[in-house]
């Protein structure tokens, strides 16, 4: 017996589209899908939210490849954990920076890291010397630094804690000496103060 394929040929009279289209999602629609595990929607959410999730990573770990590699294992634990995800929490963007953002600082506690770094500057303490910006002043391309210079000098501190060192909110309170509940109201005036000036 003989079996007959057919192959659909396009017409060439009818116009195709080149490139096939990219679905687009509202917020609900994304975490619909993503909960149903649609592989094409995580395609969606890593090509939209990477940027923004691999900038806050680099600002903490200033190491274009360690960021690249956090990145990669925030995604993993996001496509495996999303089912803790609660809408009614916070929104999805938020829940996947502090996941990113607890899983950098995870990573620069770690023994390997601290080892590996120790390791790295003791081979690089010569090319090391050349170099006279930090990472976190070459990547504040954005002025955000200079904008801190108008906040009040308790906020200040707070926020250059928070974002440019990695420091935790119970973290920072242990540090400079404050309560829990004084570093939250610091912060979050601050970063209102910040919205307004960008």
């Amino acid at each position: 017996m003989q079996k007959t394929i057919i192959f659909d040929l396009p017409n060439p009279k009818q116009k195709q589209p080149l490139v096939e289209l990219v679905k687009k999602y509202n917020e609900e629609e994304l975490i619909l899908s993503l909960q149903q595990r649609d592989q094409q929607a995580f395609s969606y959410l890593y090509d939209n939210y990477a940027p923004a999730l691999n900038g806050v990573i680099f600002r903490m770990v200033e190491d274009k490849e360690l960021a690249e590699d956090i990145l990669q294992e925030a995604f993993i634990k996001i496509w495996d954990n999303f089912t803790q995800y609660d809408s009614s929490k916070g929104r999805l963007f938020t829940w996947m920076i502090n996941l990113t953002r607890n899983l950098t600082i995870d990573t620069l506690r770690s023994k390997n890291y601290k080892k590996q770094q120790k390791i790295s500057a003791d081979e690089n303490s010569v090319s090391n010397l050349s170099n006279n910006y930090s990472g976190s002043e070459r990547f504040d391309t954005i002025g955000l630094r200079k904008q801190l210079e108008n906040l009040k000098p308790e906020q200040r501190c707070i926020i250059d804690l928070a974002y440019f060192s990695g420091y935790t909110q119970d973290e920072i309170a242990k540090e400079i000496g404050i309560p829990l509940g004084t570093v939250k109201t610091r912060m979050r005036t601050a970063i209102i103060e910040l919205r307004k000036m960008l």
